[in-house]
């Protein structure tokens, strides 16, 4: 059963390889997870927003989900994302995927709907009764524009099966308040690649990181210097990180990222609509900048990074 011990450390948001008809590229993404797991990394996140989870089918989104378990084999734990958004959708979407297999299920705060604090609580609360495995909460209120007050996050923690949440509220006041009424038993994870090295300094036990696929071993140092208490040593780090992030994020992921994968021997970057695939300029000067952080952090040894 998973819980908040098996939450740290660097769980790539991944994305989804699909083919120019939108089914799952079943060798892209075997190559993708080979690639992981020869990395070290600690879990993925498949079907997020990173991984287009509102633009794929509902049997693909099973499918990949049922892929991700078999490539992780047990050894990691898979946390799908269910992004629905009516409650009943959602828990149905979450119960095809724990019938995969999946560990756990990242569920987005229920948005359009524009949800009192108390609605957002009550939501939670019974998706993590009803749900056949243990949840984590998804914040992320520049895409919904729902923030969940830290009170609230404080009693949702207590509940025994919502065991962690990914922050991707950009305000760290918010952030740090958050973390000030936790249960210890709930697992804090950074939801911003951008802000990764503050949200570990500031009690976070890792994160679900979206570049990490495509460098894992650096996101990795920078987890292991910022957990650690180097907090200067990861932000110098993670400074090496900010032009690639640049590009990244230049247009909406995970469009730029798709179009590189090739350099870690993933080739599908086919996109769902209404996203697209990224300028032909962007994607070049992201393909040079990957290439030259590739030689500097991923030709180290396993052992360095572990």
């Amino acid at each position: 059963m998973l819980d908040a011990t098996k939450l740290r450390g660097i769980l790539p948001a991944t994305p989804t390889p699909v083919t120019a008809d939108g089914t799952i590229d079943v060798a892209a993404s075997k190559a993708l997870f080979s690639w992981l797991n020869r990395q070290g990394i600690d879990g993925v996140v498949p079907l997020g927003g990173t991984g287009e989870y509102g633009a794929l089918a509902r049997a693909e989104r099973n499918r990949f989900a049922a892929l991700t378990v078999e490539a992780m084999a047990g050894k990691k734990p898979v946390i799908a994302g269910v992004l629905d958004t009516g409650y009943h959708d959602a828990l149905a979407a979450g119960r095809d995927f724990a019938a995969a297999g999946v560990d756990g299920l990242l569920v987005l705060t229920p948005y359009y709907t524009n949800p009192t604090q108390a609605g957002i609580r009550d939501y939670f609360l019974r998706y993590a009764d009803e749900s056949p495995v243990p949840i984590l909460i998804y914040e992320i209120p520049y895409r919904t524009r729902i923030a969940v007050d830290p009170e609230v996050l404080h009693e949702l923690s207590r509940h025994e099966r919502i065991v962690g949440m990914k922050a991707c509220n950009t305000d760290m006041y918010h952030f740090l308040r958050t973390m000030a009424g936790l249960d210890p038993s709930f697992a804090m994870l950074s939801g911003e690649d951008t802000l990764f090295p503050l949200h570990v300094a500031a009690g976070a036990k890792g994160g679900i990181v979206v570049t990490a696929n495509l460098l894992p071993r650096a996101w990795r140092l920078v987890f292991d210097l910022a957990s650690s208490g180097k907090t200067a040593e990861a932000l110098e780090l993670h400074r090496t990180l900010i032009p690639m992030m640049n590009l990244a994020f230049a247009e909406t992921n995970p469009g730029p990222m798709k179009s590189v994968m090739d350099l870690i021997g993933v080739n599908a970057p086919a996109m769902l609509p209404p996203l697209r695939e990224p300028r032909p300029e962007l994607r070049e000067a992201l393909k040079s900048e990957l290439s030259r952080l590739l030689t500097t952090y991923e030709g180290l040894p396993a052992a360095a990074v572990a």
